[in-house]
């Protein structure tokens, strides 16, 4: 059991997302448990409303309010901002008596005019709170719903979301018809993954969590899904010691192609910059002296065909091996990935490694057996995998079909294991749609292997760091110098720690 396994380690928790589901749950034992439901929602409204007021000047809001609790959420924020002066209309999709509970407790202390749930309710506002649909959406948004959210979206007035914009699906992130997006977006207790998966992330804009006073203890077994944060994996971050030595950081081995023979020089450089002790480019004989002659600190070893390939192999310290960037896909790719796979050790595949299995994917599936890390984008995971729906579930299914730690790249990538826990990397910046950049990834992952981090942990910090050398160099980036901004990253990581 590794420390994310163990729901007694509760300074995971504030990396928890939540389904719709999970956090019906926890409200559900919240009240169990002693809390109100109606003191839940009032401390929800009351959240909402200091959104509002602490980012706009006083002026006209709409309050848009559902049929469920996201509309008795709704009625509180819109009776709070009406108590400070805010001028306030409110209007209710379906009427009051169709409220349920707290929700209608909460419409019944609204002293101010309930209107038609029309856009005509938005003329003049300058800040909308949309509290029509909460996380839990389950259908696509018509009607009346539907006419508004269309309204919301031409007439761009800045909305705040009350725990998600409605019509964004809470546990996907997927659009269920429509949504408008949100200038911010308030949820309660903790994120939902559709709060960081795309396209929901890009309707959220800024987004507060609100302690509305559920305790983290709440959480009886810890979730299995999170947002990426160095505090999930930096306790096990595999730091150089006063007392280490090189073959103490362990011995990375990188394929190198015959034709494109940047990708894993990218790769191998990587490595080195995220700490491996050696490094080893397995460089083709034909091209051997581009490689001899264009890397320094990695060593350059020739060989020829599968059997010099294994005969790099038998060298005992090497513990973790990369193959893919450049490596050209073929016959003779995989059986190289075949042959790194067969020595148990850690193994990290991406790109041409995975799309030479395209035909045969199971035959790469039944050869995993030690740790093992694949990195595919979108059009190399649907070569290898025919899982529909939404990327996290694909990602997961996928883990368990190829019994590897899958890392589905883009800007929200996701980070899924065997065991079912997955992570969701939020912090890559746009300039990293850039080629070669994936390569760099790769060789992050295989050093920190190397180094003695498990599959897990290292696909994930690998994916966090990455995004944070990006952010350091800004625009502008190009893949060869992402390497070079890691240092600092790194340093500022060890002082975090």
């Amino acid at each position: 059991m590794t420390a994310l396994q163990d729901p007694s380690k509760r300074e995971y928790s504030e990396y928890v997302l939540l389904t719709p589901d999970e956090m019906a749950d926890v409200d559900r034992r919240a009240i169990a448990w002693g809390a109100s439901g109606f003191d839940l929602m009032e401390a929800a409204g009351r959240a909402v409303a200091e959104a509002v007021w602490s980012r706009r000047t006083m002026g006209p809001v709409t309050v848009l309010c559902g049929p469920g609790n996201n509309g008795g959420d709704g009625f509180a924020a819109a009776r709070h901002l009406a108590a400070i002066g805010w001028p306030v209309r409110l209007a209710l999709l379906g009427s009051r008596d169709a409220l349920a509970a707290d929700a209608a407790r909460h419409a019944g202390l609204w002293q101010g005019a309930v209107e038609p749930f029309s856009p005509d309710v938005l003329d003049g506002a300058e800040a909308v709170v949309d509290a029509i649909f909460g996380a839990g959406l389950s259908r696509a948004v018509d009607g009346a719903a539907g006419a508004m959210i269309a309204a919301l979206k031409e007439r761009k007035t800045p909305a705040w979301a009350v725990d998600i914009p409605s019509g964004v699906d809470g546990a996907s992130g997927s659009v269920r018809g429509a949504a408008a997006p949100a200038e911010v977006t308030v949820t309660f207790f903790r994120k939902k993954p559709g709060h960081v998966l795309f396209p929901g992330r890009s309707l959220c804009g800024t987004i507060v969590l609100a302690d509305i006073g559920i305790p983290a203890s709440i959480l009886e077994e810890m979730p299995k899904t999170f947002e990426n944060a160095p505090g999930l994996w930096l306790g096990r971050y595999p730091w150089p010691s006063i007392d280490g030595y090189k073959y103490m950081r362990g011995h990375a081995l990188v394929l190198g192609g015959e034709e494109i023979t940047g990708a894993s020089r990218l790769a191998a450089l990587s490595a080195m910059h995220v700490g491996a002790g050696l490094v080893t480019l397995a460089a083709p004989q034909q091209v051997w002296t581009v490689y001899a002659t264009s890397l320094t600190g990695v060593m350059v070893r020739r060989f020829e065909g599968l059997e010099g390939f294994n005969a790099q192999l038998a060298d005992k310290r090497i513990n973790a091996i990369a193959i893919g960037p450049g490596a050209g896909a073929g016959s003779m790719t995989r059986q190289y990935v075949l042959a790194a796979l067969a020595t148990k050790r850690a193994v990290v595949l991406d790109a041409d490694a995975l799309t030479s299995f395209a035909d045969e994917p199971e035959l790469l599936f039944r050869a995993v057996s030690g740790p093992c890390v694949l990195t595919p984008h979108e059009g190399e995971f649907v070569r290898l995998f025919d899982f529909k729906g939404d990327k996290l579930e694909r990602a997961r299914r996928a883990a368990v079909k190829s019994n590897a730690v899958v890392l589905l790249k883009g800007a929200d990538t996701v980070i899924a294991a065997p065991d079912g826990r997955a992570i969701i990397n939020s912090n890559a910046p746009p300039q990293l749609a850039t080629g070669g950049s994936g390569d760099v990834l790769t060789g992050f992952v295989a050093g920190l292997l190397a180094q003695g981090l498990d599959a897990f942990d290292a696909a994930a910090a690998a994916a966090w760091l990455h995004g944070e050398a990006a952010t350091q160099m800004g625009l502008g980036l190009v893949a060869e110098k992402l390497p070079e901004a890691l240092p600092e990253v790194l340093q500022r990581l060890k002082r975090q720690r």
